[in-house]
């Protein structure tokens, strides 16, 4: 892999240095001072992208494929800090994948950290594409930035975003005697609005003898993924023999239960994921088993299939594009996923379509790539509805609110609902890891972007990252400290319960309550009056909920 890198002596740390100063020199690449090219040749080119001169570079800021070998490449810019200890660090700070000569100049641009730690030098560089690849590159800067400032209070970020207010007049008829201070008023909240959901085990939550895993599911949340199960290589790791009882099962049961369904995922783009006897087929063959998976499986998880107890709400089409174009290198077709959302939503128009994939909100170093190609789908109009970003926090990382809130306002630009598809984090402190989910929720939450939040995961037994991200463990289910957090948010923080005494509300009061559906109770001496309840809903706009109140 070619590699051309810019020597950066360090003053121990970006906050040596002023704020916003360029850090590089010759950035504009104008000569080749500064620069090294590892093991390939440098020259410099006036197929440039500003200034006079740029820098082509034969076998391996701003980067321009010169050929693409009919292959997406993928590019990087990565950083190498030296510690004055002799140990070295390595991160990368921008990636974009499936990269191509039509592609013209691509702007890779991201953000790193500089430990607190003495450093001796660094190295900024990027590598790939393949060696055969030739490119050229122009304008890269480094810059030190301001700390980000005050957290955004998401507390009330939440109050302002996800609540509306509920004004009761009040109508009382009483009898003679009746002491209004023994007439209470009970607003309650049923079911919450804003999606909260969870990646499924399906084995688990099929499995008759796992009452406990089910329960969990079903009372805490409204929404769910079944984790592998819809996957292609889950239905068909053999060729002919496919599989959907899994899956279907499962469906239903959180049909059942109310609760709504994500599918995941039609295709996924990365390579390691594809099954063998796939990657077997001729480009003829493997177009012919892609449409008859995608036409199979959007027919059996459709709901008249399974008696109409309902379809699934989401579809992601083809996971991870960001990260891996198999399928469009297979096949020679760089519109392959375009083609293939535009034939999914004619086949299932109902069906609300993303685009999924990591490393966008996390950590930035693919989200100016993520909003590039959110851009691109929302332009050709092939039915593209919402933006899956998934959300797994790096080992022992705290989230950091100012940092998840800038991801999302720049990918808020595509004009695109987004949702976080995969959340988890990963401590093994059960109350570090109850922090760090609380902090990533509230963050999320908050944002006016985004709407709807899926966990990925729960038990350490079936979680893909262990106890460390659990909030389920062991044989019975234990709650962690950081299941005990995530359901004190979901089913006390978030839910509104109120009760108002009618000698001190008056005959009108406000009520500032969480999206959702309501049920309004009248107490006289502590008991029920069932006559006078009224189920509401309470929307995005402020609601009027009249109570006639016979004594």
């Amino acid at each position: 892999m070619a590699k051309w890198t810019a020597r950066v002596p360090w003053l121990l740390g970006l906050l040596a240095v002023s704020l916003g100063a360029e850090l590089l020199t010759n950035g504009g690449f104008e000569s080749t001072s500064n620069w090294d090219c590892w093991g390939i040749q440098c020259t410099l080119t006036d197929n440039k992208h500003s200034g006079q001169h740029a820098l082509e570079v034969t076998g391996s800021g701003y980067i321009r494929l010169l050929n693409d070998d009919n292959q997406g490449q993928t590019v990087q810019l990565e950083v190498n800090l030296k510690f004055e200890d002799n140990t070295d660090d390595y991160a990368t700070v921008a990636e974009h994948t499936g990269a191509r000569v039509s592609d013209g100049w691509i702007h890779l641009t991201g953000k790193f950290s500089a430990p607190d730690k003495a450093i001796k030098s660094a190295r900024i560089y990027y590598q790939g594409p393949a060696p055969a690849v030739n490119f050229v590159v122009d304008e890269t800067s480094v810059q030190s930035t301001s700390p980000s400032g005050a957290s955004p209070n998401v507390d009330d970020a939440i109050n302002r975003l996800r609540k509306s207010d509920m004004h009761f007049p009040v109508t009382v008829t009483t009898a003679a005697g009746v002491d209004k201070r023994q007439v209470q008023i009970h607003i309650v909240q049923k079911k919450k609005a804003f999606p909260f959901g969870m990646a499924v085990g399906v084995p688990y939550y099929n499995n008759p003898g796992m009452t406990k895993y089910r329960d969990f599911i079903h009372q805490h949340f409204n929404w769910g993924v079944p984790g592998n199960a819809l996957k292609w290589y889950a239905i068909e790791g053999t060729q002919g023999a496919r599989n959907y009882k899994p899956a279907l099962d499962f469906i239903d049961g959180l049909h059942r239960h109310g609760m709504k369904v994500r599918g995941h995922c039609l295709l996924w783009a990365v390579e390691s994921t594809v099954q063998s006897w796939v990657k077997a087929l001729s480009v003829d063959d493997l177009r012919k088993a892609i449409w008859h998976h995608v036409n199979d499986t959007l027919a059996m998880t459709a709901g008249c299939s399974r008696g109409c107890r309902g379809s699934l709400e989401h579809w992601d089409v083809n996971n991870e594009l960001l990260h891996g174009q198999w399928y469009e290198n297979r096949l020679h077709d760089p519109n392959f996923t375009i083609n293939l959302f535009r034939d999914v939503h004619k086949a299932a128009p109902n069906v609300k379509l993303f685009l999924n994939d990591y490393n966008v909100v996390a950590n930035s170093y693919s989200t100016d790539a993520y909003l590039e190609q959110a851009k691109h789908f929302k332009a050709a109009n092939v039915g593209l509805y919402g933006l899956g970003a998934q959300c797994h926090f790096g080992n022992e990382a705290e989230p950091d609110t100012n940092a998840i809130w800038q991801h999302l306002d720049k990918l808020a630009e595509a004009g695109l609902p987004i949702w976080a598809t995969e959340l988890d984090v990963y401590a093994r402190d059960e109350n570090r890891r109850a922090d760090f989910y609380e902090k990533a929720m509230k963050a999320l939450y908050s944002h006016h972007a985004v709407e709807g939040i899926l966990l990925w995961g729960c038990w350490d037994r079936e979680h893909w990252r262990g106890e460390p991200a659990s909030l389920l463990k062991g044989d019975n289910l234990d709650l962690t400290a950081a299941g005990r957090r995530v359901i004190d948010l979901l089913d006390r923080q978030w839910m509104t319960d109120v009760t108002r005494v009618l000698a001190d509300a008056g005959d009108q009061f406000t009520v500032r309550g969480f999206h959702g559906d309501y049920e309004v109770h009248v107490l006289y001496q502590g008991r029920e009056l069932p006559s006078l309840m009224k189920a509401v809903t309470l929307g995005k706009t402020p609601l009027d909920v009249n109570l006639n109140v016979h004594l």
